[in-house]
C-alpha cells in the first residue's frame, strides 16, 4: 500500500509539473521568436522597400528578430490568401497596400475575404502621383488637357503598370471622372510603362511623383496634377485633382500592417506599438521623406483607422472595377 500511494504521489508530481511547464510556456511573453513580415511582391519593388525601412525599428521595439518573406503573385493575393490562413498568433504580419482593396473584386473566387479574415494593425505611409504625358503632348494645363482628352476625335493611350496596379486604376478613374474614352495599354510594370511614355508612343500615365518630378523639371515629360490628398513638394505648383474639382481623385498609395482574424487585442496592440514606434523615428521619417513618401499622422496610425480606410477602398474600386468591366489577366 506505501509503494502504491508512494508511485501515486509521484504520477500526481509529474502531472502537475507538466501542467506547469505547459502553463509556463503558453504564458511567455509576446514575441518569444522571430515574425515573419510577408510582402506581396518580389524584392525591389516599392512594397518590399516598405518592409525593409521599418523592419529594423520594428524588431527593435519588439526584441525579435522581423524576417521578410517575399511571395509574389495574382497582384498580391497570393500571399494575402497564406497571410489569412496562417495561426493568429502574431508570427505571421503582412504588409499590403492599395492592391488587396482592388483584389476584392478583381479576383472573385479568392477564398479569403480581407475585411473577415484579417485584423489591420495599423497605417503605414502614403505617397501620390502624377498625371504625366509625354513631352510632345499638345495640352500645357490640366484645362486643356481635359478639353483634348475629351475631343471627339481623340483615343489617348495610358500606360500602367498591368490590370489591377494602383497606376491602372487610377488611369480607370481619371477617364471616368473626366467622362473620356481612353485606350488603356497595360505592360509588366511601371519602367517598361515609363519607357514607352518617355519615348511618346505612349499618352499619358500616373506616375510616382517622385519618379516624375525629375523627369518633369528635365523637359522629358509633363505633368498636369497630382492624384493625391496633398500636393507633392518637389512638384508644388501642380494643384491635386481634387483641387480642380475630381474629389474622387483624392487619393494615396497607401500601405498598413495586417494580421489573421482570431489574432488576440494584447498581440495587435504590441505590433500597433512597435509599428508606432518605427513611424516616429527620425531615421525612417527621413527615410520615408526622401522617398517622396509621407507618414501618416499618429491619430491615424491605429488599427480603427485602418480598418476603415481598407473598407472605404474595398467598396470605392469595387465600383470603378465593375463600372469599367475590369478583370483580371
Amino acid at each position: 500500500m506505501q509503494r502504491r500511494a508512494f508511485i501515486s504521489r509521484l504520477a500526481a508530481a509529474a502531472l502537475l509539473a507538466s501542467a506547469l511547464a505547459s502553463g509556463s510556456a503558453a504564458a511567455q511573453p509576446y514575441p518569444s521568436r522571430p515574425i515573419t513580415l510577408v510582402v506581396p511582391f518580389p524584392p525591389g519593388g516599392a512594397t518590399d522597400a516598405i518592409a525593409r525601412i521599418i523592419q529594423d525599428s520594428m524588431s527593435q521595439s519588439l526584441g525579435q528578430q522581423i524576417v521578410i518573406e517575399n511571395i509574389g503573385g495574382a497582384g498580391g493575393m497570393i500571399a494575402a490568401g497564406r497571410a489569412a490562413r496562417a495561426a493568429p498568433d502574431g508570427y505571421t504580419v503582412l504588409l499590403h497596400q492599395v492592391a488587396l482593396a482592388a483584389g476584392m473584386t478583381l479576383y472573385p473566387n479568392l477564398g479569403f475575404d480581407a475585411e473577415k479574415d484579417f485584423v489591420t494593425i495599423g497605417l503605414i505611409n502614403t505617397a501620390v502621383t502624377t498625371l504625366a504625358a509625354r513631352a510632345s503632348l499638345p495640352p500645357n494645363t490640366i484645362d486643356e488637357l481635359v478639353r483634348w482628352i475629351k475631343a471627339p476625335e481623340q483615343n489617348a493611350k495610358i500606360a500602367h503598370a498591368g490590370v489591377g496596379s494602383f497606376g491602372h486604376l487610377a488611369g480607370v478613374l481619371v477617364a471616368q471622372e473626366i467622362g473620356a474614352s481612353v485606350t488603356q495599354v497595360p505592360y509588366r510594370g511601371a519602367g517598361p510603362a515609363l519607357n514607352d511614355l518617355l519615348a511618346g508612343v505612349a499618352d499619358l500615365s500616373s506616375i510616382s511623383a517622385v519618379v516624375a518630378g525629375p523627369l518633369v523639371q528635365a523637359g522629358r515629360i509633363k505633368a498636369y496634377a497630382i492624384i493625391g490628398r496633398n500636393r507633392f513638394a518637389g512638384l508644388p505648383d501642380l494643384p491635386t485633382m481634387g483641387e480642380i474639382g475630381y474629389k474622387k481623385l483624392d487619393l494615396d498609395f497607401w500601405h498598413m500592417l495586417l494580421v489573421p482574424a482570431g489574432t488576440p487585442a494584447p498581440i495587435v496592440e504590441r505590433l500597433n506599438a512597435a509599428l508606432r514606434h518605427a513611424l516616429a523615428d527620425d531615421k525612417v521619417r527621413k527615410t520615408f521623406a526622401d522617398g517622396g513618401m509621407d507618414v501618416f499622422a499618429p491619430q491615424e496610425q491605429t488599427p480603427e483607422a485602418a480598418r476603415a480606410l481598407l473598407k472605404h477602398e474595398i467598396k470605392l474600386w469595387g465600383e470603378v472595377i465593375r463600372a469599367n468591366k475590369i478583370a483580371a489577366q
